[in-house]
This record gives C-alpha cells, sequence and structure tokens, in this order.
C-alpha cells in the first residue's frame, strides 16, 4: 500500500514539474500581435511589488485629507498657489520646484546606474495600472490558459459576459483615475460636487476625459507595448547601466546546456545538462513577455518575476536558487565587482542630489509669511522740499503668503536724523494670496544730511501678528554735502 501511495507521488510530483513544457514549447516577444497573459506567482519579489504598487492608493486618498477647514495638499492652479498644509508656495517660490524635479531626475538615474529599472518594476505607474488591470482579467476570466482560451473561442454569452464586467471595471478605475488627478488641483469636495451635478468647466472635463480614455488604454489594452515602444525611459535607460549595474540576469554558465528534466531515482530527478530545465516559467511570469536567458533586453522592466519563478522550480528539482538573480553581469563573468560607492556616475548623481536637496531645505526654512521688495524711484532720485528738505519716493512691493488679508505697518531704521515716512500713518492692507503695491515717502531735514548716499531698511509688520514680518534694505538719496 506504501509503495503505491509512494508511486501515486512521484507520478504527481513528476506531472508537476514536467507539465509545465507542454503550454509553450516555444515563446517570441510579443510585438503587439497578440496580448500577452502573465502567470501570476507568488514569491519575495511578488510581494515586494505588490507593497510597492500600493503607495499608489496615496494618489486616490491624500486629496481628501482636510487642514484648517481646507484641503491639506493642493495645486491651486487657478490662484496659482500651492498649498501643503500650513505651508503656501508662490510662483515666486518656483526655484523650489525646479530643484525638486532635480532632485527627482538625479534619483532616478543613481538608481538605474546602480540597479537598472526597478522604478519601471516596482514604482511606475504605468506599471502598477497594468498589473492591478491583469489581476482583475485574472479574477474574471481565470488564469493565463483560460484567457487564451476565452480569446480563441468564439463569441457567446459567456464570453460577452466576463468581457463586460471586466471592461466595466477597468472603465470604473480609469474614471476614478482621472477624478484623482483633477482633485489634485481643485478642493476634491467642490470637485465632487461640480461633477455630480455636471458643472464642471470645459477644461474639466477635457481632463477628466483625456485620463480615462488614457488609462483604459494604456493600462487596459497596450499594457507592455507601452514600457516597449511608447515610454522614452526605456530607451534612455540604456545609457545610464554598465556591466557593473545590478540586474535580473541568467547565470549562463549553470545553466546551460538547457534539458529537460529525468528520474534519478524513486522521487529524484535530474536535468539532462545545466541546471536549466527549460520550463518557461521565467517567461510565463514575465509582464512583457520576454526570456531572461536570451540575455539583457529591451523589455525587462527589472521586476524579478522571473526569479520567484525560477527559485520555485528549483526548489521543486532540488537544485540551489539564484539561477536567475539580481547580479551585475561582471558578477556573472567573475569580474571584480565594485561597490556602489566605488561609481564615479552614482557619486555625482548623490553630490547633485544632496545641494538640491540643500537648497529646498533652506528655502523651506527661508519661506516666511510674507516678503517686501522696495524700489526707489530713479527719475528723479530726490526732490528738494520748500522748507529745505530732501524727500525720496519709494514703490513699495507686498507679498502676503498668507491665506487672509492683513494690515501691515510701516517703520525704517538707519537713513537720516529725523527722517519722516509719509504715507504709511495708517496701517496698509495686503492681500492674500498676491501681491499688493503702494507708494511710501520719506522726508528728511536737508542739514541732518551727511552724505549723498544713506543705507535706510524697511520693516513691514503684520498688525494681527507681530510674527509675521519681511525687511527690505536699500538707500536714501541726497545732495552732495
Amino acid at each position: 500500500m506504501s509503495e503505491r501511495v509512494n508511486k501515486e507521488a512521484d507520478q504527481k510530483e513528476a506531472g508537476t514539474v514536467t507539465g509545465i513544457y507542454r503550454e509553450f514549447e516555444a515563446w517570441q516577444v510579443n510585438t503587439g500581435g497578440s496580448t500577452i497573459h502573465a502567470k501570476r506567482m507568488p514569491g519575495f519579489f511578488r510581494t515586494v511589488k505588490n507593497y510597492t504598487q500600493s503607495l499608489w492608493l496615496l494618489f486616490f486618498l491624500v486629496p481628501y485629507l482636510r487642514w484648517n477647514g481646507k484641503q491639506a495638499i493642493l495645486f491651486d492652479i487657478a490662484n496659482r498657489q500651492f498649498h501643503f498644509f500650513n505651508l503656501t508656495i508662490l510662483p515666486q517660490d518656483i526655484w523650489m520646484l525646479s530643484l525638486l524635479l532635480l532632485l527627482l531626475a538625479m534619483a532616478l538615474f543613481a538608481v538605474t546606474s546602480v540597479a537598472s529599472r526597478v522604478w519601471c518594476g516596482y514604482f511606475c505607474f504605468q506599471t502598477s495600472w497594468t498589473d492591478w488591470y491583469t489581476w482583475i482579467e485574472d479574477k474574471v476570466e481565470g488564469p493565463p490558459h483560460a484567457r487564451r482560451k476565452l480569446d480563441a473561442a468564439p463569441w457567446s454569452l459567456e464570453k460577452i459576459g466576463k468581457k463586460a464586467v471586466k471592461h466595466f471595471i477597468w472603465m470604473v478605475i480609469a474614471l476614478l483615475t482621472g477624478i484623482s488627478f483633477s482633485i489634485w488641483f481643485v478642493d476634491a469636495f467642490d470637485y465632487w460636487n461640480m461633477l455630480l451635478h455636471f458643472r464642471l468647466p470645459l477644461v474639466g472635463w477635457v481632463v477628466l476625459t483625456a485620463f480615462f480614455l488614457g488609462t483604459y488604454i494604456l493600462a487596459g489594452l497596450l499594457r507592455e507595448q507601452v514600457c516597449m515602444w511608447l515610454c522614452p525611459y526605456a530607451r534612455i535607460q540604456g545609457v545610464m547601466t554598465d556591466s557593473q549595474t545590478i540586474l535580473p540576469a541568467y547565470d549562463f554558465v549553470r545553466g546551460e546546456p538547457r534539458g529537460k528534466l529525468h528520474r534519478k531515482a524513486a522521487g529524484e530527478w535530474a536535468a539532462q545538462g545545466g541546471d536549466c530545465i527549460d520550463c518557461y516559467q521565467c517567461v510565463q511570469v514575465c509582464p512583457t513577455g520576454v526570456d531572461i536567458r536570451d540575455g539583457q533586453q529591451l523589455g525587462c522592466i527589472t521586476c524579478g518575476l522571473c526569479l520567484d519563478a525560477c527559485d520555485s522550480i528549483m526548489d521543486k528539482v532540488g537544485k540551489p536558487r539564484g539561477l536567475i538573480r539580481y547580479a551585475s553581469l561582471d558578477e556573472l563573468e567573475g569580474k571584480p565587482v565594485k561597490k556602489m560607492y566605488q561609481h564615479p556616475r552614482t557619486l555625482v548623481y548623490l553630490g547633485i542630489i544632496l545641494l538640491a536637496f540643500g537648497g529646498i531645505v533652506y528655502g523651506l526654512t527661508h519661506l516666511g509669511s510674507m516678503t517686501l521688495k522696495v524700489i526707489p524711484e530713479r527719475q528723479p532720485l530726490f526732490v528738494r522740499m520748500s522748507d529745505g528738505s530732501i524727500q525720496n519716493k519709494y514703490e513699495f512691493k507686498v507679498l502676503n503668503k498668507t491665506g487672509k488679508d492683513l494690515f501691515v505697518t510701516v517703520t525704517a531704521e538707519g537713513g537720516v536724523k529725523d527722517q519722516v515716512i509719509i504715507g504709511a500713518e495708517k496701517p496698509l492692507l495686503t492681500h492674500h494670496g498676491r501681491g499688493t503695491s503702494f507708494t511710501i515717502f520719506v522726508k528728511a531735514p536737508g542739514e541732518n544730511i551727511r552724505r549723498e548716499v544713506t543705507p535706510i531698511e524697511f520693516r513691514i509688520q503684520s498688525v494681527e501678528d507681530p510674527l509675521i514680518a519681511a525687511e527690505y534694505e536699500t538707500r536714501f538719496n541726497g545732495p552732495k554735502p
């Protein structure tokens, strides 16, 4: 009895290992002629991919976060403001956005030079949305072989029903994607109110339609073709990697020559030749349909799913893991491997990242709630009054970065003895979120002027909140002594 049970177990194991040959004896890179239905297999890198892709939930949820009765994070293009909790950034501070974009670009380049296209494999929005869409497809239409069979089958009520359900869910996700993008730029609750009452402006409908169609077509229909033929980064990354870059790689020396399994003993199997048993599992799980055993290819997005597939097969046939692993080409060829800090190009990227980050931190810490710029009158530089005093004219430009209008007082330090400020006897009103201009005169007795140019510093201060203030140093012009 026990011998029969063991024999049946051996046969079942043999079927598990060898049955994987039957589905694909050959595989070619898909160029758009047919749909790739990648197999979903559990494993370490699949788990990592699921976690990293879940970060995109912030894209859908963060706009609903409120702060002091307003949307916490809002790119208010209409009013040319960016609100980040209590912080308001206006167009005058756009240089910090430039530094942020530089920082992100250099971070992407640095990561690519070290670990290839991990952004594409784990974080990219196209990869993430495509993975979600194919997961839905898997739940509605079944595993890959069932989906291929359904695609090839003639149209029937069952096929129409499954396709309709799948595409309906895809469209819902595409619609939510368009809405979620829009509410980063418009208050979320106001947007939903306008949308439900069909009162969106024309630009709102255009953006929503563009994102709806873009998401549905790119993630649902084109899928891996976007990564292989449309994405410019797929081309750019090729010049940012070298033989020291870590990426999914097939150990050719260990795996070749490939061969099918044959029975070695009861419950034991051996490959004819190298460790690769030519099972095609690494190809079947690849979302872009490439065969990593053919070397590095444009379609590889460094997702590591082929590592999970190969390791699972190695466990079944009793071979060590790592036939396909993250490694550099130099490592596979037995050449010396450099540490990350030994890559000059990576060090340059890190240096630029640190400089950009330092600039952003400086800008945020010196942002202030109000800025002041004072422009002295050029023609004439000064006016001699009938009483012999000298008067200068100044144009004040005040930028109120707070969320409410403020009254400010104007004072001056330095300048000429017994000088008088004219035009600011009462607090002046500054409008929130934009610049306010007003004209100020400073008059000083002629006999107190000792030099042609005298430094003077103006200070404006909020009446409502004395901590909100700004200074500007300029000059007081007078005649030659």
